[in-house]
């Protein structure tokens, strides 16, 4: 049964793992210092610690179907409690929203009409916080494959998302007074890529040595 599996691994974490960094958990005991907010989905093949090769302590991680941060003004879960814990009680200076290739969120945003009776609250969930990429996805680019359209979609979902993370009160005042930067990223699970939203170019590409972070929207403001 999988859940030995699971149980199995415990045992070993515990007897070889921990026992190698007792000293790092030790000091973990005492409080968390993450570098960044890492906003992903809950899809099992996406890691954020294998990706970024990150220890415990790390990342401060918000999961959900879809990678989605409702706008502020639809609070219906625990999204607003993380992303304002993160930023005012432990100090995050990144946010990060990554989605990934073949989601099948994105899948079931393409074809919503049919999650409405089989899985009534992930279709609520993907009408209610995901309908803007739905509807730029489908207005836009009319004729292309269905997994051309499964890729623009994630692409298009994780910028719809940066949108609506930008409507929380604590990250408008922290990225007026310049201390917070976003990040939009594509983790591709067939190459173990990661891809970053480039502004100047309008598209994604590959993390590899500069990073990409998204333009702060009250750049203009900063300057007036």
């Amino acid at each position: 049964m999988p859940i030995k599996r699971i149980i199995a691994g415990l045992n070993e974490f515990h007897d070889n793992y921990f026992v190698a960094h007792r000293e790092l958990f030790e000091h973990l005991s005492h409080g968390q210092n993450p570098e960044l907010l890492f906003i992903t989905c809950s899809d099992s093949r996406i890691d954020p610690f294998l990706i970024t090769q990150s220890q415990p302590g790390d990342l401060f991680v918000i999961r959900n179907v879809g990678n989605i941060i409702p706008p502020y003004s639809r609070l219906n879960g625990g999204e607003a409690a993380g992303i304002e814990y993160a930023v005012e009680a432990l100090g995050i200076k990144d946010i990060v929203i990554c989605g990934h290739s073949h989601c099948g969120a994105m899948k079931g945003l393409l074809q919503i009409g049919n999650l409405a009776q089989q899985m009534p609250s992930v279709y609520e969930w993907l009408r209610c916080h995901a309908e803007a990429t739905r509807r730029l996805v489908m207005d836009n680019y009319q004729g292309y494959s269905h997994e051309k359209l499964l890729k623009i979609a994630i692409e298009q979902n994780v910028l719809t998302q940066i949108e609506n993370l930008e409507t929380y009160p604590v990250i408008r005042s922290k990225l007026h007074s310049g201390q917070l930067t976003l990040h939009a990223w594509i983790y591709e699970i067939e190459t173990g890529e990661v891809f970053a939203y480039d502004a100047e170019n309008s598209q994604f590409k590959v993390i590899e040595n500069r990073l990409f972070p998204v333009p702060n929207p009250l750049t203009n403001l900063h300057s007036a």
